[in-house]
């Protein structure tokens, strides 16, 4: 890993048995998108989740049945299990008695101060987390007739007096996320958020839209708050299966360094000079390294003369030819071979390049 980035220092806040804000990793989540009440399939979706690496649930709590559904959930859950309430508190009432480790709120739908310091006493009672969403779409209606429009200055506002309302009764186990569909929206209330308050924030682009233009909203919005040290936990909004929002945060979080999820596939984008059917190549290795935890570099270059050079850093890599392809280490040519044969000696040399590295890393590799 690189240098690292200076994260803001952030109180800790505990939903279940994870940890956010302080020193803790910056946590991936994601939401499902089957019916809560739909135990079936739900409980298949969350599974997918788990297992993609997400570290945190978020279930939409629309009614009563899917409030009591948490109950089963969090009974086989290993990762916290979010309830998503809007306009309805006695949902969120409910959710927290079934077991739910934080209740994410729209406090601006949820009716008013009274509400919201009686979700503060049953939230308290339970040791149970809020997360406050301050939205775009939500946003007060003083607050747009006092700025005029969604500015990043009046989502702050709406989050500090929100956060002023809890502390007036002391419960400070709060998470905030102020979010809007316009990017740099987004990025400067979480930038002014960060100089206001020390409370974890969660931080993602919201209503991003289809992988293609979600993934780059997201991307561009995540990565420059990370990048600058903001953030605590992050969900990619992606309409798309939430298992690809979970593979986004990770591949956001290891391209800044900060959380690495297995080894770094870097490849080149090719040019004339590229004599092979590079993207294959690239796929077949891309399928090799999955399943492994090694924060390993890989590189699938395009050309013999240049390829170890631009890939110096890469742990270990390949450059292929019209007729013959190099096998090389931090750019250093260990081994010629023709093209054809290039793959499976790549695949001999990483075997043994991992059993050097970490000898458990080998089981299971084909």
């Amino acid at each position: 890993m690189g240098e690292r980035i200076a994260r803001r220092l952030t109180r800790t806040v505990k939903v279940g048995k994870l940890s956010i804000g302080g020193k803790s990793p910056i946590a991936i989540q994601s939401m499902t998108n089957t019916k809560t009440s739909d135990i079936p399939s739900t409980t298949a979706q969350l599974n997918e989740l788990i297992n993609a690496g997400c570290e945190m649930v978020r279930l939409a709590v629309p009614d009563r049945e899917s409030a009591k559904a948490l109950e089963v959930y969090v009974k086989f859950s290993p990762v916290p299990i979010i309830a998503d309430i809007h306009f309805d508190v006695d949902l969120a009432f409910r959710a927290i008695e079934n077991g739910a480790a934080k209740v994410r709120i729209n406090p601006g739908n949820i009716g008013g101060r009274k509400n919201l310091l009686a979700l503060a006493e049953k939230a308290d009672k339970y040791n149970v987390a809020i997360r406050v969403g301050i939205n775009s779409g939500s946003l007060e209606k003083d607050l747009l007739e006092k700025y005029g429009a969604v500015t990043p200055e009046a989502l702050v506002y709406s989050a500090i007096r929100y956060q002023e309302y809890f502390e007036d009764v002391s419960f400070g186990n709060l998470v905030f996320s102020l979010k809007a569909s316009t990017v740099y929206t987004t990025i400067c209330a979480c930038r002014l958020f960060s100089e206001t308050s020390d409370y974890p924030l969660h931080i993602g682009v919201t209503e991003a839209g289809p992988p293609a233009r979600g993934l780059i909203k997201s991307a561009i919005g995540i990565g420059t708050l990370l990048a600058e040290g903001i953030g605590d936990t992050i969900r990619v909004s992606l309409t798309a299966h939430p298992v690809e929002e979970v593979k986004a945060a990770k591949s956001i979080l290891q391209a800044l360094e900060i959380r690495s999820f297995g080894p770094e596939l870097i490849s080149c984008p090719t040019c004339g000079r590229c004599e092979a059917d590079l993207q294959t190549l690239t796929s077949e290795v891309e399928k090799l390294l999955k399943g492994y935890q090694l924060p390993i570099k890989v590189a699938v270059m395009g050309c013999i003369v240049n390829g170890p050079g631009e890939a110096r850093e890469a742990d270990i890599g390949i450059s292929a030819g019209k007729k013959q392809g190099v096998i090389f280490c931090k750019g250093r040519v260990i081994k010629t071979v023709k093209t054809e044969l290039l793959f499976d000696s790549f695949k001999q040399e990483l075997k043994a390049f991992l059993e050097m590295v970490d000898p458990e890393s080998q089981r299971g590799m084909n």
